[in-house]
C-alpha cells in the first residue's frame, strides 16, 4: 500500500522488518493517488527492486512516469520546505506500472479497487474482501486518534465535494469492517466516519460560501485553521496535532473548499 514520501523510506525499511517482511521481498506497490506523502517513494523503491509492479488509477500514472509536474505544483505548495519534507521524487518506468481502469478485474493479491474520487480524481480505495479491510487512503479524512474528530483534508486543485459525498454513499454501501486511514491508523467506526466527513464537508462548503458573500474569506480560513487545530487537541496531544497541521494546513484545506465552491456555484443544490 502507499509507501509515503521519499524521506521516510528508512523508516519504512525498519517498520516492514520490524513484522519479518522485508522491502525487497514485496511484488507490488499498490497506490491510492499520486499525492507525494503517499506515493513520492515509489520511484526509488522500483529503482532498487525493478522486479515491482505499481498499481493505481490509469489517470494517476502518467504523473509517476513524468513527476515533474507533480512536484513542481507541490514544490509551489511547500515552498523551500519541500525537500526536507518530501526528499527527491523519481519516475516509474512505464513498463512497472499497472494501470487500474474501471471494470476491471482485481488487483495484486485479490484486493478489489473502488474509484474513491473526492480528495482527488484519480483516487482509489483498495478493498481486502477476505476479511473486509478497506485502505481508504484520504477518501475518509485524516484522523488522528480513535476519538478525535474525522478533518477534511481539501487542499487545492483536486477536490470536488459532489463527487467526495458519492464516495461516502459508497463506501456505506460497501460497509467495510475496518478502514484504513493513511493519516492515521485502523478504524472499525467506518459508518460513523462517513457520516460525520460527509457532515463537515457540507458545513465547510456552506461556511466558505458565507464567507465569500462577505468578502472574508481570507480571514476565515485562518480562523479555520485555528479552529480545526483546537477541536483535534481536545482528544490529542496538541503536539501532535501542530506537527500534522503545520504541514497539512487547515487553511489551505479551507483555500481548496474555497476553489471549489467558486468554479462551482451550485454545488449544493440537490443535497
Amino acid at each position: 500500500m502507499d509507501p509515503g514520501p521519499t524521506s521516510v523510506l528508512p523508516r519504512l525499511r525498519e517498520a516492514l522488518d520490524e513484522v519479518g517482511v522485508p522491502l525487497g521481498e514485496i511484488q507490488h506497490l499498490v497506490l491510492t493517488h499520486v499525492h507525494l506523502d503517499h506515493a513520492g517513494a515509489a520511484g526509488h523503491i522500483v529503482r532498487e527492486y525493478p522486479h515491482m509492479r505499481v498499481h493505481l488509477h490509469a489517470d494517476g500514472a502518467p504523473h509517476m512516469v513524468a513527476p515533474e509536474r507533480l512536484v513542481a505544483s507541490t514544490r509551489r505548495t511547500f515552498g523551500e520546505h519541500h525537500d526536507r519534507l518530501w526528499g527527491t521524487v523519481l519516475p516509474v518506468p512505464a513498463d512497472r506500472i499497472r494501470p487500474w481502469r474501471p471494470g476491471e478485474a482485481r488487483g495484486p493479491g485479490g484486493l478489489r479497487g473502488i474509484h474513491t474520487p473526492g480528495h482527488i480524481g484519480h483516487h482509489l480505495a483498495w478493498l481486502d474482501e477476505r476479511d473486509g479491510l478497506m485502505f481508504v487512503g484520504d477518501s475518509l479524512g485524516i484522523v488522528l486518534g480513535s476519538q478525535t474528530p474525522t478533518h477534511p483534508p481539501t487542499p487545492p486543485p483536486g477536490v470536488d465535494l459532489r463527487d467526495w459525498f458519492r464516495t461516502l454513499d459508497e463506501i456505506d454501501v460497501i460497509g467495510p469492517e475496518e478502514a484504513a486511514v493513511t493519516h492515521f491508523g485502523l478504524h472499525d467506526d467506518v459508518r460513523d466516519r462517513t457520516a460525520e466527513l460527509r457532515e463537515r464537508l457540507r458545513s465547510l462548503g456552506h461556511r466558505v460560501e458565507e464567507a465569500l458573500a462577505r468578502g472574508r474569506a481570507e480571514e476565515d480560513a485562518e480562523a479555520f485553521d485555528t479552529e480545526s487545530r483546537e477541536r483535534m487537541a481536545a482528544t490529542v496531544p496538541r503536539e501532535r496535532v501542530d506537527a500534522y497541521l503545520d504541514v497539512f494546513s487547515a487553511a489551505n484545506d479551507y483555500r481548496g473548499v474555497q476553489r471549489y465552491v467558486e468554479r462551482n456555484p451550485e454545488w449544493s443544490q440537490g443535497l
